[in-house]
C-alpha cells in the first residue's frame, strides 16, 4: 500500500473512533428531528440509512477496500472523489456538537481538508504516471514516422543527401531508443503504483 493510500486509512480509522465515541454519547437521542428521519444523509452522499454514526464510517471502509484498480482512471477517481466527500459530510456531523468541534479544533481547522487533499495527491499521482507514459507513446509515434520519411526521401536522393539522409535515420533511432526506454521505465513505475495500491 503506497503512503498516499496508507494515510487515507489511518484518517478512515481515526474517523471510526470519533464516529463511536459520538454514537455512544447519543448525541441525537434527545433530537426529535433528527430520530424522524430514516437516514442521517442525503442518499446521493450514502446508500446506508442509519443514525449511526459509525454505520457510515463502515461504507467509507468498504468503499476504500473495494477501490477500483488505478489504470481504471476515471472509476478510481469518482471512487476517491465519493469517499473525500463522504468523509467531510461525516465530519460536519461531528463539527455539529460544541464539546468534538472543541477537543478537534486544532486538528482539523477550518480552512483545511486533510482527507480531500490526501485523495488529490492519489488521483493526481496515478494520473500523472498515465499522462507520462500516453507523452512518450506519442513522442515514440512521431519519432517513427520522422524515419519512416527519411527512408522514403532515401529513395529519390542524390548520394550526398543520401549520406545526410540515413545521418539523421541513425539519430532518430537513438531518440527512438531513448524514448522506448522512457515508456518501459513508465510502464514499471505505474506496475509498481498499482501494486502498491493493491496490496
Amino acid at each position: 500500500m503506497n503512503n498516499a493510500l496508507l494515510k487515507l486509512h489511518n484518517q478512515v480509522e481515526y474517523l471510526a473512533q470519533q464516529a463511536e465515541q459520538f454514537d455512544n454519547a447519543k448525541w441525537f437521542a434527545k433530537n426529535r428531528y433528527i430520530q424522524a428521519q430514516p437516514s442521517l444523509f442525503d442518499r446521493t452522499v450514502f446508500a446506508t440509512k442509519s443514525l449511526q454514526l459509525t454505520d457510515y464510517v463502515d461504507e467509507i471502509k468498504v468503499t476504500l477496500t473495494a477501490l477500483p484498480e488505478p489504470q481504471k482512471r476515471h472509476a478510481y477517481a469518482f471512487a476517491l472523489e465519493k469517499i473525500a466527500t463522504q468523509i467531510e459530510a461525516v465530519i460536519k456531523v461531528l463539527k455539529s456538537t460544541s464539546v468534538w468541534a472543541k477537543e478537534n479544533k486544532v486538528r482539523y481547522p477550518k480552512k483545511t481538508t486533510p482527507y480531500r487533499n490526501t485523495v488529490k495527491k492519489m488521483i493526481q499521482s496515478s494520473q500523472e504516471l498515465y499522462q507520462e507514459l500516453s507523452q512518450n507513446h506519442e513522442f515514440e509515434r512521431r519519432l517513427l514516422e520522422m524515419v519512416e520519411l527519411r527512408k522514403v526521401q532515401l529513395n529519390s536522393a542524390t548520394p550526398a543527401q543520401a549520406t545526410s539522409l540515413n545521418q539523421e535515420i541513425l539519430t532518430l533511432h537513438a531518440r527512438l531508443g531513448r524514448c522506448r526506454k522512457a515508456i518501459s521505465a513508465a510502464e514499471e513505475k505505474i506496475q509498481l503504483a498499482e501494486k502498491q495500491q493493491t496490496r
